[in-house]
């Protein structure tokens, strides 16, 4: 592993914004400092570029199984394509089956990722049931393999859909082992009844994705879900949120003194409702769960952002092909596979849309596409910034580079891009993962495989995030 020094960059990170140069040994940063005259075998040259820590996924689903197909990034294509956006850790969801032991659903993930991925990785687990035998595996799960994020879905009724007393109960057991919950906040049986009626009724089309699921039971559930929080004393984290309805119950919970914390997604903050009602089944693209909104619900995520009431960005990536996978729900939009390409332009349209429209500062940037949520899911501060000891996790971002988001040009598995014909400002141009380039020059220069698997450490008590430990998150 060879020593290298980037020079002549500005190094930014969730506090700071300054000049400085970064010496690597042995793929952690040895040393910051300006004018450093360190030896090192490469000299890697960031004059006019910002030297930001490596984004932290938060919140993406590689070759998961839904709706009869299979989501179509792997671990292979989908931590490439992150890596060409400036993503340089992800977490992703293991899904679970009743009746199973948890611990398989964990092996079937880490099958999945093995010998593919070229970024590193952690995972969440699903919870869909609460009894004895889950409740015998989570210490071990949370402990030793590292897993500290549970996630109950609200939603997916009779698929995914956990009801109130397994929510709560996670809670409780959670909190007892330091571990996170997380919510996907819908009124499942609520969106059940609208989907029937509006079938009965003929109404097939895509936008009855988005008429069937309407805000105010997204703002329901996630207030209910604050509310069993509160009562449970457990961290809660809120996925994807997507309205002013949910900000306003994340909001409220948080003057309360609830330890509840909320991420968005970059397609709720640029695209909107009205891109459901496209001719010839084209809205079937951008079919989400939860669905885009009206656009008045963009500029209250952003001032949430702005004013951290929401504190996290993921990108809920989840591609399905137009052709052959979106196109199963033909006829009945309940069948659309829900989800949309996003784990590549993610940081990109953050920073274009964000500090270069004036809505965010850079420090903010950082913060919320990098440092928050490395801290959030216990991997701070090996991952999340640019520190003496951290991982050299780093991207080397040009501020002025422009580029026109296209399927012609992305590096995702998948048939289409969402964001097709934006213009973004900002453009990650090199990026490492401890210390070795994965792009060099927009040029894929990594090894599939070369990503580790992350254990990831509780929270402390008192709700700060607990260091991450080398030997927390070896292997």
């Amino acid at each position: 592993m060879t020593a290298k020094l980037i020079k002549n960059g500005t190094i930014v990170t969730a506090a700071d914004t300054y000049a400085a140069d970064v010496l690597i040994k042995e793929g952690v940063i040895a040393k910051i400092g300006f004018d450093l005259e360190a030896e090192a075998d490469e000299v890697i040259d960031a004059s006019g570029k910002y030297v930001f820590p490596g984004g932290v996924d938060p919140h993406t689903h590689l070759e998961m199984p839904f709706g009869g197909t299979v989501t179509a990034d792997d671990f292979a294509t989908g931590t490439t394509a992150a890596a060409f956006g400036g993503t340089t850790t992800i977490v992703d969801f293991c899904l679970t089956t009743k009746g199973k032991p948890l611990s398989d659903s964990i092996a079937a993930w880490h099958n999945k990722a093995n010998g593919k991925a070229v970024i590193d990785y952690g995972f969440h687990l699903m919870i869909g049931e609460i009894n004895d035998e889950v409740l015998a595996e989570l210490p071990s799960i949370v402990m030793e393999e590292g897993i500290t994020s549970l996630k109950v879905f609200m939603a997916y009724k009779n698929v995914f859909q956990a009801d109130d007393g397994t929510l709560f109960r996670t809670m409780l057991a959670a909190k007892e082992l330091g571990a996170m919950v997380m919510v996907h906040a819908e009124n499942g049986d609520v969106i059940e009844y609208l989907i029937k009626k509006a079938l009965d009724e003929g109404n097939t089309d895509p936008i009855y994705h988005a008429l069937t699921r309407p805000s105010i039971i997204e703002g329901e559930a996630t207030g209910r879900a604050a509310k069993l929080a509160a009562l449970a004393g457990a961290r809660l984290y809120v996925v994807h949120v997507t309205c002013a309805e949910a900000v306003m119950q994340i909001a409220e919970a948080r003057m309360q003194g609830v330890d509840i914390w909320g991420e968005t997604c970059p397609q709720y903050l640029v695209l909107d409702q009205s891109y459901l009602e496209k001719p010839d089944f084209e809205g079937a693209k951008y079919v989400w769960s939860p669905p885009l909104r009206e656009a008045f619900h963009q500029e209250m995520l952003w001032n949430a952002l702005k004013i951290g009431q929401l504190q996290t960005l993921g990108s809920d990536h989840c591609s399905f092909n137009f052709n052959g996978q979106k196109d199963l729900g033909l006829g009945d939009f309940s069948k659309i596979p829900n989800g949309g390409p996003v784990i590549e332009d993610r940081f990109s349209l953050f920073y274009s849309e964000g500090v270069n429209k004036g809505r965010i500062t850079l420090n903010q940037f950082v913060d919320i596409v990098s440092t928050r949520n490395a801290k959030l899911f216990g991997l701070f501060p090996r991952k999340g910034t640019i520190a003496v000891g951290s991982d050299a996790d780093i991207v080397i971002f040009d501020p002025l580079a422009q580029r026109t988001l296209s399927v012609e040009t992305h590096h995702m598995n998948v048939d289409y891009n969402p964001f097709e014909g934006m213009q973004v400002t900002g453009l990650p141009v090199s990026v490492l993962s401890r210390g070795e380039f994965v792009i060099r020059d927009r040029q894929f220069v990594g090894a599939l495989g070369a990503g580790r698997y992350l254990k990831r450490a509780p929270y402390t008590p008192a709700g700060a995030a607990a260091p991450a430990s080398k030997e927390k998150v070896k292997q």
